[in-house]
């Protein structure tokens, strides 16, 4: 009987050792991929069996709180944002959530200070599909490695009301078929990642892009097995503080693609 409550011991650690490598193994990666840390809200840690976080989906406007953009903006777009799939946001960069003078941060209670959105989920939300990020003077996508990844152009002083998904500038990125192969989705983050980019009809995607007022930009943000969406986004303004203030449009949400894993 003692053999058999050793032998058991002895499997019971080996188990829990495998699992915290494989663990391991797909929450952590190179900087910044390996800091996914899922947002719990405050009431979350008084719930009896929590489960996975909640999305807490935000009005396409905010009206109210440190991430609402000025009523100026919200007047001067006021048409553009009565059609359906559309929003107006402030992203708060890190000059802002560093900032120990700023009024903002003390105020904030979302993961990550308001630095990341979600179009697809609607929500300012650290963990919950996040599509860009504003760090410094430039926006960011693909933050959850290995799976996720997005790519971003400049397309110029576009008018954001003008773009559709059959415009031309529009047409290569709504058209680009992901890869589904890990091997195939590690080559193109690391492409995105770097200066090469990828280049569809003359038009250079990359994963971080400097932030420029009056210019409009496209993003395809692909969470695996989540969200896979296009969006057409503009800059209204770039705040003193360093927020920005962004106006978007959802022009294609896509089937979330499932990764093939490599054995």
């Amino acid at each position: 009987m003692k053999k058999f409550f050793a032998a058991l011991f002895v499997v019971l650690v080996v188990s829990l050792s495998a699992a915290n490598a494989f663990a391991q193994e797909n929450l952590t990666g190179p900087p910044p991929y390996g800091d996914f840390k899922a947002t719990k809200f405050p009431d979350d840690e008084h719930r009896s069996n929590p489960g996975p976080p909640r999305i807490h989906r935000e009005d396409r406007v905010l009206k109210k709180g440190p991430l609402a953009p000025p009523p100026n903006d919200r007047e001067a777009l006021k048409s553009f944002l009565q059609n359906s799939n559309t929003g107006l946001v402030r992203l708060m960069g890190s000059a802002v959530n560093q900032s120990g003078s700023s009024s903002v941060k003390p105020k904030m209670n979302v993961a990550r200070k308001g630095a990341y959105y979600s179009f697809a989920n609607r929500t300012h939300g650290y963990g919950y599909g996040s599509d860009i990020e504003l760090e410094g003077d430039a926006f960011s996508a693909g933050f959850y490695w290995p799976a996720d990844y997005g790519m971003l152009a400049n397309i110029g002083n576009t008018p954001l009301e003008e773009i559709t998904i059959d415009d031309v500038q529009v047409r290569p990125i709504a058209a680009y078929r992901v890869p589904r192969s890990r091997t195939e989705v590690l080559e193109l983050r690391r492409l995105l990642s770097s200066g090469e980019g990828i280049t569809l009809d003359g038009r250079l995607y990359q994963r971080s892009v400097p932030v420029r007022e009056h210019s409009t930009y496209l993003l395809r943000s692909i969470a695996d097995s989540t969200s896979s969406v296009l969006v057409a986004f503009r800059v209204v303004r770039q705040e003193t503080d360093g927020s920005v203030i962004i106006a978007w449009k959802l022009l294609k949400r896509y089937s979330a693609p499932k990764l093939k894993r490599n054995n």
